[in-house]
């Protein structure tokens, strides 16, 4: 199945206003409809939870209402669409969209993907022993810089069953596991990405089932940090982060949210193809990330001592 990754999230939510704000603030650009996209046109879009248009409720505090993958080709949604056929309901949508349920009752979405080509550049990083990236006379910081999330990156959902879970998506969906969290969950890759994971699963009991965060691509490590710098200025309360993490080595900066899950800046992950082993790690302080920082004010030398401007957990 040449599934790319997800295209949108749909959510219904409590506060639509506050949603709109907390999303065109992340970065996201509001298109109508209650739509919110990245630079390359995936999206997050967002409705009232009284919203009749929207998919069931998942019975939980959870406000995810609907996951949406793009897929390489019509060719492909039609042979999902034939698989799912042989034991779940499939809803045929307009311009040859189809919605389904996986086996957790997560509602999903399978079109045509939207997503537009991107050109443009990464950050640079010059280093003793390499060819500079940089020439000379072209500096790495600008305070000015714009920052625009790119590309929904992945998803992760709390499950009652990660095992059932994961089983669905790999048998049926042509998902690849990269690495596993023991007792936990898997990071899982679809097909028409090399991108670690699009999707993460978290076990838990059933009354958390539900999105536990989502988190859009930017440019590199700095952007992570100006962005979510801008984000902390703008009044949001960071959760988790800045940091790395261990499996998939992309750097993160996690944020609380109107949306009933926490939202996440991210930045180079690692690329796989069918030559990877997945890793098995218990989950732990250790294998989640491999260093973290907690963010302070601004400081400078001759001021007061920065207290703990410094790696806050074992690197």
């Amino acid at each position: 199945m040449n599934i790319i990754g997800p295209d949108a999230l749909v959510f219904g939510v409590d506060d639509v206003a506050a949603c709109t704000q907390y999303l065109t603030d992340y970065g996201l650009q509001p298109v109508g409809g209650g739509r919110f996209e990245a630079l390359d046109g995936t999206a997050i879009v967002l409705a009232a939870k009284d919203d009749k248009s929207l998919p069931q409720a998942l019975g939980t505090a959870s406000m995810l209402r609907k996951t949406i993958y793009g897929c390489a080709d019509q060719a492909t949604v039609d042979a999902i669409a034939n698989e799912l056929r042989k034991d779940r309901e499939v809803r045929q949508l307009r311009g040859g969209a189809i919605e389904s349920v996986d086996d957790m009752g997560f509602a999903l979405g399978f079109q045509v993907s939207v997503r537009r080509a991107l050109q443009l550049p990464a950050e640079t990083v010059n280093a003793p022993g390499a060819p500079p990236q940089r020439p000379a006379n072209v500096v790495a910081v600008d305070f000015n810089a714009v920052v625009k999330p790119r590309t929904l990156s992945h998803v992760v959902y709390f499950v009652p069953d990660s095992a059932r879970a994961e089983a669905f998506y790999v048998k049926r969906l042509g998902f690849v596991c990269t690495d596993r969290f023991v007792g936990v969950g898997p990071f899982l890759r679809p097909a028409g990405t090399p991108d670690h994971h699009t999707l993460f699963m978290i076990q838990t009991p059933p009354q958390m089932k539900g999105c536990e965060h989502f988190t859009f691509h930017l440019g590199g490590p700095t952007e992570v940090m100006l962005a979510g710098s801008r984000f902390v200025a703008k009044g949001y309360e960071s959760f988790w982060g800045p940091g790395r993490h261990q499996f998939g080595s992309n750097w993160f900066w996690y944020f609380n949210s109107p949306l009933g899950c926490h939202v996440e800046y991210d930045a180079d992950m690692d690329l796989h193809d069918g030559q990877w082993t997945a890793r098995e790690a218990a989950m732990g302080a250790d294998a989640s990330q491999l260093f973290l920082f907690q963010y302070r004010d601004k400081w400078a030398p001759g001021g007061p001592p920065p207290g703990a401007q410094r790696v806050a957990v074992d690197h």
